[in-house]
């Protein structure tokens, strides 16, 4: 008789994830409106959403802002959601958010800095030497 377990928590991403030590600045507001940023750099982003750890308190669901700069210096700043915290070491939270808007912008990042970590290919390499 076979039997089948179930993960403890389900995977519902589908978006495409790139570890990536990105540095960004984070900011948003405590409860009593006090508004507050910290740079820090991500563990990982995806198309729609990026990791990565905070020591300002903050809460599920609250709102975000993002700043951070693709590989030709263009700024890029969005808002995201939170969708998952957990305690990490040294008294930091790990963050997952979600890009809420402009998810464009985000994009735009994220395949910029993939193309930018992506190898020449041979027949590249061989056409820039001979230049």
């Amino acid at each position: 008789m076979a039997t089948t377990i179930k993960p403890q928590h389900e995977e519902k991403r589908f978006a495409l994830r790139m570890a990536l030590r990105l540095p960004i600045v984070v900011s948003g507001k405590t409860d009593d409106g006090a508004t507050w940023s910290e740079p820090t750099e991500t563990d990982d982003i995806s198309t729609t959403g990026a990791l990565f750890h905070l020591n300002q308190e903050v809460n599920p669901s609250e709102i975000l802002y993002i700043r951070s700069h693709r590989p030709d210096g263009v700024p890029v700043e969005v808002k995201a959601k939170i969708v998952r915290t957990a305690a990490s070491m040294h008294g930091t939270s790990r963050i997952g958010v979600a890009i809420t808007e402009p998810l464009e912008s985000w994009l735009r990042l994220f395949v910029s800095w993939i193309a930018d970590d992506q190898p020449l290919a041979d027949d590249e390499e061989e056409s820039k030497n001979e230049d």
